[in-house]
């Protein structure tokens, strides 16, 4: 539980964020870099006074709950960024109907992909084809479809998991910078996913075979995007971009990856795919909730 004097000190550093230029500039003009490198190695360190003090620290810059992990206690800050949850925390929605939210996030920009593009921020768009490592084939089939943009805040559970049953075909892993994702830097940077780091994951879902596309999206102090249903010790980064064909198969809620800071998952569908009802830019989602509605199937009276 916070005391009252760590309260107050979280409502100051709150106040000290909300000042978009002093945010803007702690978190982005920095070496960011250097900054994921540093965290990488400081968030493993097993030492129960470095480990108590940097997730005290976590705590009064972020929402933290921990209550739901399913291994106590943490061995080291990144133990804690990364845990998992103990069995039954998210309910998955079971109806084939609905693709669910692979992450706890808050919703961010949706629509539409019109003209090759979307939205990162209100009134700031970026093409679709450099989100995807310029794969014009790639967006095009994404062409008339739907987009969601989840956001991980650093509080947030960073594991994310499969919305739907599928296969995964294939993995890409491009290189990239590691600037923040938070709604300040999104008004400042343009196209700021298509600078980052990040993954492009080709699924086919059981239910109608829809080519759906989910792009992790790393961020300052993101040290790595791990994939749980890759060969073990297979990392990412050391793929030189290659298009890795797979041929892993998961059951909706199935545990996919996870990142090791908070960070961005957009959410890529073909046509006919529509945002369930009552969800708008900020609502916030959990692993397994409903976030869009597939298409009828052919024949059927719709769902």
């Amino acid at each position: 539980m916070m005391t009252v004097s760590g309260s107050r000190l979280r409502t100051v550093l709150a106040r000290v964020g909300a000042q978009e230029d002093l945010n803007f500039l702690l978190t982005n003009r920095l070496p960011r870099r250097l900054a994921t490198r540093f965290m990488g190695w400081f968030s493993r360190i097993e030492q129960p006074l470095i480990r108590d003090l940097s997730i005290s620290t976590w705590r009064l810059f972020c929402d933290v709950d921990l209550r739901d992990a399913r291994d106590t206690p943490f061995p080291s800050l990144h133990a804690a960024f990364v845990r998992a949850l103990r069995p039954g925390a998210r309910p998955i929605a079971a109806d084939p109907a609905l693709l669910t939210s692979p992450s706890d996030a808050i919703l961010g920009a949706h629509g539409l992909i019109e003209a090759g593009r979307l939205f990162q921020i209100k009134g700031l768009s970026y093409p679709l084809a450099d989100l995807l490592g310029g794969d014009v084939a790639l967006a095009r089939a994404h062409e008339g479809g739907s987009y969601a943009t989840l956001r991980l805040t650093a509080g947030m559970y960073h594991r994310f998991h499969a919305p739907h049953d599928l296969r995964v075909e294939s993995v890409r892993h491009i290189w990239g910078d590691t600037w923040n994702v938070n709604p300040i830097a999104l008004k400042r940077v343009e196209a700021l996913f298509c600078r980052n780091e990040r993954a492009v994951l080709r699924l086919r879902l059981a239910e109608g075979g829809h080519a759906v596309t989910l792009v992790p999206v790393a961020a300052i102090l993101v040290a790595g995007l791990r994939l749980g249903f890759l060969p073990e010790g297979l990392a990412l980064r050391e793929t030189g971009g290659r298009t890795l064909p797979t041929a892993a198969r998961l059951a909706k809620g199935a545990e996919m990856g996870w990142f090791e800071h908070g960070s961005t998952i957009v959410v890529l569908t073909p046509p006919g795919f529509t945002l369930c009802p009552g969800l708008a830019v900020g609502s916030i989602l959990r692993v397994g909730e409903p976030l869009m509605r597939l298409p009828p199937l052919p024949g059927s009276p719709g769902r």
